[in-house]
């Protein structure tokens, strides 16, 4: 049957505008000396204009399906592995205690209960009892609850449905939202009357939520093994994390768990050979906790030899600068080149020393990691060009840049150089050449610098700002005025505040694809009264391998390679970042570079990287994580026959479906009021009947088609202008 909807306006236009066309139509067939082809064209034409007309009052051909069978209800319920959590009481209507079972053990009993016996009562209605959202054999961690695609699928296939139970403790996490099922509901007329099943509050439990380990480190030093713990006991718990290798290797470290909240904290492992190594970090289960399957996490680390390439340029050879040269050349895994920029002298010559500041970019870009001492702009010094250099280095090679200030000030000329953006402080322009102190000063660490492992200074957390209280302190600092937004403060001054409080005198920044740290003091090297090289050694040794971290993650001949994050999960986005070059070492001006990406389970692909055109030799690209495991990266400049630069990431595999955690009402509530149904709960369930038996019967199905949109009909009214324009061509009218 036809119908239209046409508005006021687009009716009397249409009305109008059919008269003023047969008006004209009949006029022109009086006057046609063929009037029997010219009624056949006028015709044609009327009936294109009523077509049009038609389509513009919104005609919709609509078809009622009346229904064969019986109303049916269906009985959804929640298969999936959450509803394993046992958390769920027994009401009076299923048991005669008041036991707690599992979710799914509750289920169970209430589709074995005589509850839906009178929805039958006389061949009423037949019922439909079906699971949802089953996981898979193998138990993907994938896996996941959709509530909103069983709900749709059961409307495009049942005709005559009278209501939808539905039997689930609402946690829905993949797929479209559940409410959007509920919409379609409502328009069909079918409600929906959800019975939550399971606690809203957390089983008593200890999470280990996440490891946060870094892909690689240094053989011979220690990484830090960052983990956060959710507790969801209404009681403190001290308890022991415990780090462990294949071989039966490990350390522990004691930890305080508040009650019903979530803690960060860290471990360090020292790594002891080369290659892959597969580590568990694990809690014992505490008294009175109901999941155990959460409480430990394996990831994998590579240890490497490393070699860490570091230009150091100064300008006076103070204490300061002698002891970090030491402290850089005696490191096995630093190949250190020096700058000296004497003002009387010249440049200092020697082993490991240069004589100017490197010109070409294939000489600069080897560097990992560049020192700048008491140096700044000026005759003698660098150039805004060699500042521009460096700042392209950090931002684009993934370089690292460490400040130095020292007592002749001038650093301060930096603030108007190409560099003035990676300084992470705000100088202060009246005391260029900083501050004295007349007492030896503290260094105090911060929060952040507690958890860092530049400030790391002992073998574990617990000693370390011991360590740091016990260092000797510092008689200079930078001028400082504060830190600017976005960077991280370690340590500040222990006895001066300004007034942006505390002074920060270690910093450390972001800088596009590397890293800036600024150091406000130049009494390191009083860290070593009393113990040597011990701390010393230890800290610059630290800085030079935190700066080149991300720089040297995967490096080749003509390619280093990087990514971020360190440790993608499924469904995680990974960015990838690679610097390329040519054979004689500068940055790639023309030419592509690839991945070629093995997946865990041997698929594979290739992601040909975009050039950066405004950075050297930068390229970058994105895929998308989609299983857990060991994923394959190899990175090479397209036509090349060079080595390509190998590297594996490894994808942590967290579940989507979880047990223990707390039912979500809220989500079937808001399903139930879209659909005009009524959540029931679970000591409701008598009234679930009488609910049901009150709904009047299910109307018949209407299909309808818009016209006016298919394109069926589009197609037939341009068919008809073409006969029409073709007539009147035959016709001789123009």
């Amino acid at each position: 049957m036809l119908h239209l909807t046409p508005t006021p306006i687009t009716l009397w236009l249409g009305i109008s505008a059919l008269i003023l066309i047969g008006v004209l139509a009949v006029i022109s067939w009086r006057r046609s000396p063929h009037r029997r082809r010219t009624a056949i064209l006028e015709s044609l034409r009327c009936l294109a204009a009523l077509a049009v007309v038609i389509l513009l009052w919104q005609p919709e051909w609509r078809t009622t399906l009346h229904p064969e069978t019986k109303p049916r209800i269906a009985i959804l319920w929640d298969d999936s592995k959450s509803m394993t959590t046992a958390d769920a009481p027994l009401p009076l209507a299923l048991s005669d205690s008041s036991a707690v079972v599992t979710r799914a053990e509750w289920v169970q009993k209430a589709l074995a209960a005589d509850l839906w016996k009178p929805l039958q009562a006389d061949g009423a209605n037949e019922l439909i009892i079906q699971p949802i959202a089953s996981p898979p054999k193998d138990a993907a961690p994938l896996a996941g609850t959709d509530l909103e695609a069983p709900l749709t699928t059961l409307l495009d296939k049942e005709t005559n449905l009278r209501a939808v139970i539905l039997l689930s403790d609402g946690d829905s996490n993949i797929g479209q939202a559940p409410v959007a099922a509920a919409q379609k509901m409502r328009l069909r007329g079918v409600p929906l009357f959800p019975i939550p099943v399971g606690s809203k509050t957390r089983l008593p439990d200890l999470d280990l939520l996440t490891v946060a380990a870094p892909s690689y480190g240094i053989v011979g030093e220690n990484v830090q093994i960052p983990f956060t713990i959710r507790s969801s006991l209404d009681r403190q718990v001290r308890t022991i994390a415990r780090l462990r290798d294949e071989s039966g290797r490990e350390r522990t470290k004691e930890l305080v768990i508040p009650p019903n909240t979530e803690i960060y904290d860290s471990m360090l492992w020292r790594l002891e050979k080369e290659g892959a190594a597969t580590l568990e970090l694990s809690i014992p289960v505490a008294d009175g906790e109901l999941v155990a399957s959460n409480n430990s996490r394996k990831f994998n680390i590579a240890g490497r030899p490393e070699r860490i390439r570091v230009l150091v340029v100064e300008t006076l050879p103070r204490w300061e600068y002698r002891f970090l040269h030491n402290a850089l050349t005696r490191d096995p895994g630093v190949e250190l080149t020096c700058l000296l920029l004497h003002p009387q002298l010249g440049p200092a010559t020697g082993k490991n020393f240069i004589t100017e500041f490197p010109s070409k970019l294939e000489d600069l870009a080897k560097f990992d990691v560049i020192f700048l001492g008491d140096v700044g702009v000026g005759s003698g010094q660098l150039t805004t060009d060699q500042c521009a250099l460096i700042r392209g280095l950090v931002e684009n090679q993934a370089s690292g840049v460490v400040f130095l200030p020292g007592p002749q000030g001038n650093q301060a000329t930096l603030v108007d150089s190409p560099l003035s953006d990676l300084l992470p402080v705000v100088l202060d322009a009246e005391h260029k050449t900083g501050l004295p102190e007349t007492l030896a000063s503290p260094l105090n660490l911060t929060t952040e610098g507690r958890k860092s492992l530049l400030t790391m200074l002992g073998n574990s957390e617990e000693e370390n700002p011991d360590i740091w209280r016990r260092l000797p302190g510092f008689f200079w600092h930078a001028p400082v005025v504060k830190a600017k937004g976005g960077t991280e403060v370690l340590a500040v001054h222990g006895n001066r505040r300004g007034k942006f409080g505390p002074i920060p005198l270690i910093v450390t920044k972001p800088a596009g694809s590397g890293k800036v740290l600024f150091m406000g003091i130049d009494s390191a090297w009083r860290w070593r009264r009393g113990v040597e090289d011990l701390y010393h050694y230890r800290f610059w040794g630290q800085v030079a391998r935190w700066m080149s971290y991300q720089r040297n993650m995967a490096a080749g001949q003509r390619v280093r390679l990087f990514y971020t994050p360190e440790r993608p999960v499924p469904g995680n986005n990974l960015t990838l970042n690679a610097n390329a070059f040519d054979p004689n070492g500068a940055p790639l001006q023309q030419g592509n570079v690839a991945i070629d990406i093995t997946a865990p389970d041997g698929r594979t692909q290739r992601v040909e990287l975009q050039k950066n055109d405004s950075a050297w030799g930068a390229y970058a690209g994105r895929f998308k994580i989609d299983l857990p495991g060991a994923w394959k990266l190899r990175a090479s400049v397209v036509g090349s026959d060079d080595k390509p630069v190998e590297t594996t990431l490894f994808a942590q595999g967290v579940e989507i479906e979880k047990t223990g955690q707390p039912a979500r009402p809220e989500v079937l509530e808001e399903m139930a009021k879209v659909s005009k149904g009524r959540i029931i709960q679970p000591n409701q369930l008598a009234d679930l009947v009488k609910e049901i038996n009150a709904l009047p019967e299910p109307r018949p199905l209407e299909n309808r088609i818009p016209l006016w949109s298919d394109w069926r009909v589009l197609c037939a009214l341009v068919g008809l202008l073409a006969i029409f324009w073709t007539g009147r061509k035959l016709n001789g009218t123009f």
